[in-house]
């Protein structure tokens, strides 16, 4: 995943418009015009996208920290000048303030299976013997796990058809001994 479809992907999720986006990058100490947010977030076949950086990414993963758990006391964090899915992903935990069990959770709830053993993996330095990578497809269903535990589909903008299909019988009504109704 591109720097882009995280950013992306998080601002979908959370519904964060610009203003709250260029908040953010504020409570991370960097300045960004609305314009700068908005060729970040366009596609790469759009003429006016631009490539968000990994420190221009890791400052505004550490503007959401600060933004969902509070600054911490003295200096700022510096932002990483090279990020992978393992920063990214430890980020996001510590921003939302998760278990090891939450993430599983929302990573369950997007349909991938992990057990904890495996998740830790990617919490450990590199150059530990038991670190792993974490890859795309663990990230991005991280993130479908976040965006359907905070941001549902909302049944009633699913597209139903206007019309019942022809030669399908309504269903038939069961019946209830409880219902005081008179009959006919």
């Amino acid at each position: 995943m591109t720097n882009n479809d995280v950013l992306r992907r998080l601002r979908y999720c959370f519904n964060l418009g610009d203003d709250k986006m260029i908040a953010i990058f504020a409570q991370a100490e960097l300045v960004v015009s609305r314009a700068e947010v908005s060729r970040w977030l366009k596609k790469e076949e759009d003429e006016d996208y631009q490539n968000c950086s990994d420190v221009k990414l890791a400052t505004f993963l550490n503007g959401f920290i600060n933004l969902k758990r509070g600054k911490r006391d003295g200096d700022q964090p510096q932002p990483e000048s090279r990020l992978n899915n393992n920063i990214i992903l430890r980020k996001l935990k510590i921003a939302l303030n998760f278990t090891d069990e939450d993430i599983l959770a929302a990573l369950q709830l997007a349909g991938l299976s992990m057990s904890k053993h495996e998740l830790s993996a990617f919490f450990r330095k590199p150059g530990h013997k038991h670190y792993r990578e974490c890859k795309d497809q663990v990230l991005r269903n991280f993130i479908k796990g976040l965006q359907l535990k905070y941001r549902p589909e909302d049944p009633s903008k699913k597209r139903v058809p206007a019309v019942e299909p022809v030669g399908q019988p309504a269903p038939a009504k069961k019946f209830n001994p409880w219902d005081t109704a008179k009959k006919d």
